[in-house]
């Protein structure tokens, strides 16, 4: 079964979620921006989510994260929770 590793970022807007991803990929640090910006309890992990398979995260999520490539950051997704940056760092299909 497929499993994966990412973590995200989670803001109200999607201007904010886009600066957030123009300054990641300017050089800051994913887990710092997301400690600092992120409403996410996940924050205080630099976003972490953990292991996860197919169908334990919302769909939006799912879409994104078994077809995105490993280490690029994602976004902005749009979910019922807000807009999110994602990167994925490991999948196994």
């Amino acid at each position: 079964m497929a499993k994966a590793t990412a973590r995200h970022i989670l803001v109200a807007d999607e201007a904010k979620c886009n600066a957030l991803k123009s300054e990641i990929e300017a050089g800051a640090d994913f887990a710092e921006v997301a400690k600092k910006n992120s409403t996410c309890p996940s924050s205080r992990d630099g976003g972490n989510l953990g292991s996860f398979g197919p169908g334990q995260m919302v769909k939006e999520f799912d879409t994104v994260v078994f077809s995105a490539p490993i280490n690029v950051v994602q976004g902005p997704v749009k979910t019922q929770f807000g807009y999110h940056l994602l990167e994925v760092t490991s999948r196994q299909d």
